[in-house]
């Protein structure tokens, strides 16, 4: 098992021969020589056959336990553990690295604590859910072979409809939702169905780092428009870019610093693409689960032109396995939307809509929402006193609290860190646009941290910074 470990031993390194063990085991689950599950060899055998004390490797498995690399019981002996953190490097099934799975850390390494795009599993009806998803995948297994509505099963786009009328203030036809996956799903097909290759289009700066190059993918070049506590600023955006194509915004709460659009930008905006003959995207991705207020009108509720397609989801509502989201598209643009989705839709298959569209209909949905807005307003709260104890600035954006650092701390360094301490904070600087001025912090995912884990996981946060800080200082003496 040393062998297979490709453990090397350098007595006259300036590293201690722990770390080197403790490097050597993750060099081994990067690589794929150890899959989760695998078994480690015992203290007594690995320093046997390194040559070194039983004490040295015992402080290196401990180091490796203590970051959840590692799992120790008296029946398994020490093996990798089931899900080791993002740290231990992912691999395929043929056991090599895979050299896109940064990409994709942020999805995969969870549920965790702070962890972002999450909700509360602790507060969701399952069973109720479960029973509904299970009555529908049977129904749908006896019932015809036959295609399902592209554009989506009529009975889930009819709930979605009167939804968004009640709740987001937003009059539409069934005929004008389409279903899809997920927000990404929604988003592909709009850009594809505008047909808008080589214009620019505004982004919120910070904004949905997905979102950017979803548009890049499309060929439209984003254009950073920066962002103040009444939302995206309207008037540099016209300034700045005023041949943009499109606009990509989150009007009801801004990702990810949370603030609301204010009316008077709203309607500047609307009068400015109905001029300039402008698309505008709503990214509703909260819908209405904002913490402090009712949630404001939808931006497509008081648009009187024809210029805006609204899109929502149910991964921050429900849950983001669901893989279920929409858009609510104009009516001069139905017609090709529906082709779109007859020639490239991807909407989830027909039981996962069915199931949703009685959840909502028997009012399960709305009473799910209103005790998923208590418990996050109550966990974010909780959170910031927490913090500000700690002398640290915090502000409620949506479902993330948001933990301002100084510019000179490095908080992609102190996220990945978090990482080894089952800790999920995402840090803020890369929300930025390249080639703007990023600011540093912390957001913190409200819905993935009970009351009683905020507490130390706040104290655990601090040691974090505490370092870092004693770094940054040290650098610029």
């Amino acid at each position: 098992m040393a062998s297979a470990l490709h453990i090397k031993i350098d007595r006259s390194a300036r590293t201690t021969l722990a770390e080197q063990i403790r490097a050597g085991v993750l060099a081994a689950i990067s690589s794929g020589a150890l899959g989760p599950g695998a078994r480690l060899p015992s203290w007594m055998a690995l320093a046997a056959q390194l040559g070194v004390s039983r004490g040295t490797v015992k402080s290196a498995y401990e180091r490796l336990t203590d970051e959840q690399v590692i799992v120790s019981s008296r029946p398994g002996g020490t093996r990798v553990a089931d899900h080791p953190p993002a740290g231990g490097g992912a691999t395929t099934s043929r056991g090599h690295a895979d050299p896109t799975a940064a990409l994709y850390q942020h999805l995969l390494m969870g549920p965790a604590t702070f962890q972002m795009g999450i909700p509360a599993s602790d507060g969701f009806p399952k069973n109720l859910l479960g029973r509904l998803r299970a009555h529908a995948a049977r129904a749908e297994v006896v019932g015809a072979a036959v295609y399902p509505d592209p554009r989506g099963e009529a009975e889930l786009r009819r709930e979605i409809a009167a939804h968004l009328a009640l709740a987001r203030g937003l009059e539409c036809q069934p005929s004008q939702i389409f279903i899809t996956a997920g927000f990404a799903g929604a988003l592909g097909t709009t850009l594809s169905v505008l047909g808008l290759e080589g214009r620019r289009a505004w982004m919120e700066n910070p904004g949905f780092f997905q979102s950017r190059r979803a548009l890049e993918f499309a060929r439209l070049v984003p254009v950073p428009i920066p962002v103040d506590e009444d939302g995206i600023d309207v008037s540099l955006g016209i300034r700045n870019a005023s041949d943009a194509a499109l606009v990509l915004v989150t009007p009801g709460q801004e990702a990810p610093l949370g603030a609301t659009l204010s009316l008077n930008r709203r309607i500047e905006l609307l009068a400015w693409a109905e001029q300039a003959g402008a698309w505008i995207v709503e990214d509703d991705y909260l819908g209405e689960l904002q913490l402090n207020r009712r949630a404001a009108p939808a931006l497509a509720s008081l648009d009187t032109s024809g210029r805006v397609i609204h899109i929502g989801s149910f991964s921050k509502t429900i849950s983001p396995a669901l893989r279920l989201g929409f858009v609510v598209v104009p009516r001069a643009l139905v017609g090709q939307f529906a082709e779109a989705a007859l020639c490239v839709g991807s909407a989830p298959g027909p039981a996962v809509q069915r199931a949703i569209a009685q959840f909502m209909r028997e009012g399960h949905y709305m009473r799910h929402l209103r005790r998923m807005k208590r418990i996050y307003a109550a966990r974010g709260e909780a959170l910031r006193t927490e913090l500000e104890r700690k002398g640290y600035r915090v502000d409620i954006g949506g479902l993330a609290a948001v933990l301002h650092l100084p510019d000179d701390i490095c908080d992609v360094d102190i996220a990945d860190r978090a990482t080894a301490r089952g800790l999920a904070p995402a840090a803020l600087s890369p929300w930025f646009s390249p080639g703007t001025t990023p600011r540093s912090g912390l957001l913190l995912g409200v819905a993935t941290v009970t009351e009683d884990q905020i507490a130390p996981s706040c104290e655990q946060l601090h040691q974090l910074i505490e370092a870092s800080s004693g770094k940054s200082r040290a650098g610029a003496r």
